[in-house]
């Protein structure tokens, strides 16, 4: 039997894009920073996402504060318009503590954090629908949405933490609406705890580091 030579073929070790007008990922800048690096500059960036779960978790206790002594109705209010003013307030509040509030050119992930962020309104949506079936859901479902928006943030920060506050959050809000006292602020008070808990948690998971890094 004649031995039958079989070709050798070599595989491409780096994927190039073209893009109909010539170019390529290269030339665009989108393998200029990998994941990690990526994701180090947004923890630096933002604090680890402190200043925005801070301003998050303030609203969230004002907003339960109305919904308990003064009515439902303006502690919806004061969540729902309250949450508009997160992003300025978040700006202000890491320029505040000496960090630049945004990313280089060449960080991609800074796309994702803007998809993700209008994810709460659009679930907002469903909070209504829940809100009008039982008015006791609304911060149930507001902690379900509010929490489910967290998930992607492991890979925008590389922080596991986002993974844990997630399911707190989501947990809490659906064991509140099943099985949870009648009593209408009760989300509202947990969730704004939650919140700047962990927004403290991941400032000194940031500083610390930094710390080991210098």
């Amino acid at each position: 039997m004649e031995n039958v030579a079989i070709p050798s073929v070599a595989l491409p070790t780096v994927v190039t894009l073209e893009y109909p007008d010539g170019a390529t990922s290269s030339d665009k800048g989108m393998d200029s920073m990998d994941l990690l690096e990526a994701q180090r500059e947004m923890r630096s960036a933002f604090l680890g996402g402190f200043a925005g779960q801070l301003v998050s978790g303030l609203i969230w206790l004002i907003a339960a504060a109305l919904g308990s002594w003064v009515s439902p109705g303006h502690g919806m209010a004061a969540l729902f318009f309250g949450s508009m003013a997160i992003f300025p307030l978040t700006q202000l509040g890491v320029r505040l503590l000496g960090r630049p509030g945004k990313v280089s050119p060449e960080n991609k992930l800074w796309g994702l954090g803007s998809q993700v962020a209008f994810t709460v309104p659009l679930n907002f949506l469903l909070v209504g629908a829940a809100t009008l079936y039982r008015e006791n859901w609304f911060f149930p479902a507001a902690m379900v949405a509010v929490g489910s928006h967290y998930l992607p943030f492991i890979t925008l920060y590389g922080m596991k933490l986002f993974g844990v506050l997630c399911a707190l959050l989501v947990g809490a809000g659906a064991g509140l609406a099943l099985y949870g006292p009648e009593v209408f602020s009760l989300g509202g008070w947990l969730g704004g705890v939650m919140l700047i808990a962990f927004a403290c948690a991941g400032r000194a998971a940031v500083l610390r580091e930094e710390r080991a890094g210098e």
